[in-house]
């Protein structure tokens, strides 16, 4: 999330373009980001080099050396009209073919059009972006683009037609350091977006593994075949690729497809589900993926991309997904049918209940994180169920940062599960054998285990009540009467 001044820069951004005649929110999205990207390029290229300058290895950048202008670093110090001139007729082209015609983002980015009509318009936001970078306290690590999105997408009047709206950065990375990915994991966000978990996965990959990047192989799996996400949205698509190449992943696998259609026909491919599928709208039968009814006959987009993730997911594999609370108690047969499937024929570890303001000011759902493992021969045993009541932030529409967070401490409870037997029903988090589960139908709410302690509170005699009134009456009387002498 971004606050302060950041925020105030992002602002006059935002109405430099609208005073420079554009006025649609989503054009001024797009546009905004492509010269986020554009910067982000020459930041990180500028890391590489130094970086090959003190090891003393040779570096072969993805500027060509005979056209330095192509860099923001030179470009933003040109006059208005020698910028407009290079942006729109070298930057642009150089971006949209960026990796050669196979890549991802050649095949992405070869719709997107430069639309900033005129060189003072350009001037300006090209300024307010260099002031805007120079405000941000990110290291190169944080999800800045995603973060930016993030506030950006909030000016929007509605969260989008197929309830798709970003997860925030902290939560993501929560639930990425939950699962703990691994060199050897194949990733997949069948819902990607701006490929925020795609993202944060690959920083914790960096930060915890780094020795992988001095094998070969898994150095090759990192960039070619650990990254995947699907979505339908040709602008979200873009973003997705452009915040992948500014993490440095050389070719993800995003690419443009309805997860739950019959053209996905992915089945036992990825070791790690990370996802936020969209909640809400509903599908007509015959778009959605046979195998998938078989397993949870419905329309309703949430139950069916649990289906999905089962089918899409390896044997031993996980998944840790955030679902809207009625997925946890919906009465539907297609509600109990996809919980008994995970219960019963999978392993499911964890529910982890989240306060309702998490996704505001988007949305004010409920919602929870489900943690479960593929394994086809059941082995849920007790499952872990843990009442997350803050996230750092207020619950209300401006989600300011507060001292409550409880995600440190979710994060150490579920590295130590073994340290929660035993724990009563009347904490924060607490185990629930299967047994009990079955024996109410599957459902998976915490308020359906959870304990409150009542304190009796003793109230006086109702005598003694009764005669404070009447004691205080008489004074307001007595007062009245005092008030009267005084006035005649």
């Amino acid at each position: 999330m971004i606050t302060g001044e950041l925020k105030n820069k992002v602002d006059k951004v935002w109405e430099t373009f609208w005073t420079g005649g554009i006025t649609n929110p989503l054009t001024v999205i797009e546009q905004f980001t492509y010269l986020l990207y554009i910067k982000g390029l020459d930041d990180n290229e500028k890391k590489k080099e130094m970086d090959a300058e003190l090891l003393g290895i040779e570096h072969e950048g993805i500027f060509p050396q005979d056209k330095p202008q192509l860099r923001w670093s030179i470009f933003s110090n040109m006059g208005p009209d020698e910028m407009f001139n290079v942006v729109s007729q070298e930057v642009f082209p150089f971006i949209k073919g960026l990796g050669g015609k196979g890549s991802v983002y050649s095949k992405f980015m070869k719709d997107a059009i430069f639309v900033i009509p005129t060189p003072s318009l350009l001037a300006r936001v090209v300024a307010g972006i260099n002031g805007l970078m120079q405000a941000s306290n990110t290291d190169g690590k944080k999800d800045t683009l995603g973060d930016l999105y993030e506030y950006l997408l909030s000016k929007l009047s509605t969260a989008g037609t197929n309830g798709q709206f970003r997860t925030p950065r902290h939560i993501i990375d929560m639930i990425v350091k939950l699962m703990k990915p691994t060199p050897e994991d194949i990733i997949v966000d069948p819902a990607a977006g701006s490929a925020g978990f795609l993202v944060s996965a690959g920083e914790y990959l960096k930060e915890n593994h780094s020795d992988m990047f001095l094998v070969q192989s898994l150095k090759e799996h990192f960039n070619q075949k650990m990254f995947h996400g699907f979505e339908m949205d040709g602008t979200m698509l873009r973003i997705g690729a452009m915040n992948m190449m500014l993490h440095g992943v050389d070719n993800p696998n995003i690419a443009y497809r309805d997860s739950l259609s019959e053209q996905n026909k992915d089945t036992e491919q990825y070791t790690l589900v990370l996802a936020n599928p969209p909640f809400k709208g509903s599908l007509d039968y015959e778009s959605v993926s046979d195998d998938l009814l078989k397993i949870t006959k419905t329309k309703k987009t949430e139950l069916l991309f649990l289906a999905l993730f089962i089918r899409m997911l390896k044997k031993g594999g996980r998944a840790a997904v955030i679902v809207p609370d009625g997925v946890l108690f919906g009465n539907s047969n297609a509600h109990k049918s996809i919980r008994k499937e995970i219960v019963d024929n999978h392993k499911l570890e964890a529910i982890i209940s989240m306060p309702s303001g998490v996704f505001k000011p988007y949305a004010g759902v409920s919602t929870a994180i489900m943690i479960f493992t593929k394994t086809g021969a059941g082995g849920t045993e007790n499952v872990w169920f843990y009442d997350m009541k803050s996230d750092g932030f207020s619950l209300d529409d401006k989600r300011k940062p507060i001292d409550e967070n409880d995600i440190p401490d979710i994060l150490s409870r579920f590295n130590n599960l073994f340290n929660e037997v035993g724990r009563k029903r009347t904490e924060q988090s607490f185990f629930v054998p299967v047994n009990e589960v079955r024996t109410n139908g599957y459902d998976l709410s915490i308020n359906k285990y959870k304990e409150i302690e009542y304190t009796e509170i003793k109230y006086e005699d109702p005598k003694v009540i009764i005669e404070k009134i009447r004691n205080l009456e008489e004074g307001i009387m007595k007062g009245l009467e005092e008030m009267e002498m005084l006035i005649k």
